[in-house]
């Protein structure tokens, strides 16, 4: 059998693209390499000649892409002799920064909305140790708490304010470059905080500059912390759209939306912390932001899973619901290539997947007989 060399993360695999040094001690579960899945049946239903393929980052190490961001974000606190991190969260962040956490030996803390985060994101902060907070306010109350403690206490903030968070997320646009070809013609995105559309940007820029001034300006998002090192496959870069969902949509409504409501929980969120850079992609990218119901965000998890295959937490589905939507009104026009970046695994929320299920569950006495009948009576 021929060599093959062992995947050890998103780190090692994009060294020379990010900020760390040869002897640097790499905080790694082996996050990155996730499937570029193409769809087939969906856009069939369309009856649109598109090519949609999803980004499944559900399948990072705990379940969503925050994973491409802690990895540089621990990575770079133990580094710096960081003995703590810590982060507001709805769900994601707190699961990611409690796992990366635990592989360096440091002590996570995570302020969580009381009641308003789905069990599987809890279950999987209080499982690798993370002092877990519960606070009686939202994601916005924890977002400003956690910034007011990093200035009095010896721990490091690892939500996406921290420059190195967008320095892994932006991997995931090298990922799509390099197995496309080239850069999709459109990347939709669900946006909370804004933080991965930013990421994705930065990523793509990077990838198709070529000379030293068009790396510093790529840079400008991040404050100088990149170290990109040329190698360009392609100048060519998409189109970014953000989708939101309605009860919680911040860009659409030109503010800070004060109490945010959404079965979407992951974004969930009312003040972006990245509001000026996510502006500035939709600007530099010809992009828009646009909304979703709850009803077309679950309608689209839900066809996701059946006709696809694909299951993915509510949130993730906005970026599908709002691209189908725009292909079918010819927004995003024919022959268009997408990418739709699905945040988080089905298995996150999965009391939400339950509740909108109409799949039958049967309870028959365990003979052959009442088997084969129930099979016989729901044979399509």
């Amino acid at each position: 059998m021929p060599f093959r060399t062992r995947y050890t993360g998103l780190i090692e695999r994009y060294r020379d693209r990010l900020p760390v040094h040869d002897d640097t001690r790499i905080i790694s579960l082996g996050e990155g390499n996730t499937p570029l899945i193409r769809l087939n049946n969906i856009p069939r239903q369309l009856e649109k000649d598109v090519d949609i393929y999803v980004k499944y980052e559900g399948l990072n190490p705990t379940g969503s892409f925050k994973d491409r961001g802690m990895t540089m974000a621990v990575t770079k606190a133990v580094e710096e002799g960081s003995k703590a991190i810590i982060c507001a969260s709805t769900g994601n962040t707190s699961a990611a920064a409690a796992a990366y956490a635990a592989r360096a030996g440091i002590t996570a803390f995570v302020l969580i909305p009381d009641g308003k985060i789905a069990m599987g994101k809890l279950a999987q902060a209080m499982m690798h140790g993370a002092v877990t907070i519960q606070i009686k306010g939202n994601f916005d109350d924890g977002m400003r708490l956690v910034k007011d403690v990093a200035s009095h206490a010896p721990v490091t903030i690892v939500n996406s304010i921290n420059p190195y968070r967008l320095q892994g997320q932006k991997t995931a646009s090298f990922e799509i470059v390099e197995e496309l070809g080239h850069a999709p013609d459109y990347h939709c995105l669900p946006v909370g905080n804004a933080g991965n559309i930013t990421a994705h940007w930065i990523g793509y820029r990077e990838y198709s500059c070529t000379t030293a001034d068009k790396v510093t300006e790529a840079c400008a998002y991040c404050n100088g912390k990149c170290k990109f090192a040329g190698g360009a496959v392609t100048g060519k870069q998409p189109v970014m759209v953000g989708y939101q969902a309605s009860g919680s949509a911040p860009f659409l409504r030109g503010g800070p939306v004060e109490d945010p409501d959404t079965v979407a929980t992951a974004i969930r969120i009312g003040n972006p912390q990245s509001w000026h850079q996510a502006w500035k992609v939709k600007e530099e990218s010809g992009g828009w932001f646009d909304e979703c119901t709850d009803e077309e965000i679950l309608a689209a998890q839900k066809l996701l899973a059946q006709q696809e295959g694909v299951f993915c937490e509510p949130a993730s589905a906005t970026s599908l619901a709002g691209a189908m939507r725009d292909v079918k009104s010819g927004k995003i026009p024919e022959g268009s290539s997408i990418v739709c970046t699905l945040t988080g695994n089905g298995l996150k929320d999965p009391d939400t997947a339950i509740q909108q299920s109409t799949s039958p569950v049967l309870t028959i006495d365990a003979e052959l007989d009442e088997v084969k009948r129930a099979i016989l009576n729901n044979m399509e």
